[in-house]
């Protein structure tokens, strides 16, 4: 066995004796310190690169921990500074989300302020998208002294009418709902007529007739007839007029002055039908 053994390893064997008889002798010469002799100088000759190796391998084993180390605490601020930077922008669209409903509530004010009439601020909480039906759902009703038929404005004019009131919530039918139908006049020329809720957003002015003056880019506002709206109130812009070859009346078309499609707060006016 120890004949095996010696016969597989007889190399790394040798060299190694070779080198600890070299250590050895070098270790023993070490007390003549003041000059070196042959197998010094051959040992330092023989060692040096091997140190020199090992002392390169040694930076770069210490450049490379050095640089995961960094590597790590630079992932670990990168985290940090994410999670700061997310919570800066919630704060900010929080701000920002904030400094909005203060400027609509600050119109809303100024649109009650201007009316003079009793009035009721409410939240838009759901709608209703149907194709030929438009309502919004708003968390006032008649604990607050909400009646079916009130008219509904907000700070850019009219919205539509409430058409159904229960204890603390109330459905409002828009303007541009099918079924609606409120007494406009051209701010203009003060050519008369209807706006009905037309879907898709818009409304059209009927029963205006052929003669009156009536131009694209005019505004139409509340004619105050039928004494559910307040005369004067913003009811949209004229986008379209057809004059047909027969008839007596004109084909217009309105873009409401209120973008319903963002509509968050509105002003319920408290008055009582006629």
């Amino acid at each position: 066995m120890l004949l095996e053994f010696l016969k597989k390893y007889r190399l790394p064997l040798i060299v190694g004796s070779v080198l600890l008889a070299t250590f050895v002798f070098y270790s023993l010469n070490l007390r003549n310190k003041e000059k070196s002799n042959a197998v010094e100088r051959m040992v330092m000759t023989v060692m040096a690169p091997v140190c020199d190796g090992i002392t390169g391998v040694t930076r770069l084993l210490d450049r490379i921990w050095t640089d995961y180390a960094a590597l790590v605490n630079v992932r670990s601020e990168n985290r940090k500074l994410r999670e700061t930077i997310s919570v800066l922008n919630r704060r900010v669209m929080d701000a920002n989300e904030a400094v909005a409903a203060n400027e609509r509530l600050r119109k809303l004010l100024e649109m009650k302020t201007t009316l003079r009439i009793p009035s009721v601020t409410a939240s838009i909480i759901g709608e209703d998208g149907a194709p030929w039906f438009k309502t919004v759902l708003i968390d006032r009703g008649s604990a607050n002294g909400l009646q079916e038929g009130m008219p509904v404005v907000a700070a850019d004019g009219v919205v539509g009418l409430v058409v159904k009131a229960s204890t603390n919530s109330a459905r409002v039918q828009l303007l541009t709902d099918h079924a609606s139908g409120i007494a406009g006049v051209i701010q203009r020329s003060r050519a008369r007529g209807v706006v009905k809720g037309m879907g898709g957003g818009k409304c059209g002015l009927e029963f205006t007739l052929r003669e009156d003056d009536v131009k694209i880019g005019d505004f139409v506002e509340t004619s105050g007839v039928g004494g559910i709206f307040p005369k004067g109130l913003p009811v949209g812009e004229i986008t379209m007029v057809r004059k047909g070859d027969y008839g007596i009346f004109q084909t217009i078309e309105i873009r409401p002055a209120v973008n319903l499609a963002r509509l968050e707060e509105v002003i319920v006016l408290v008055t009582r039908k006629p």
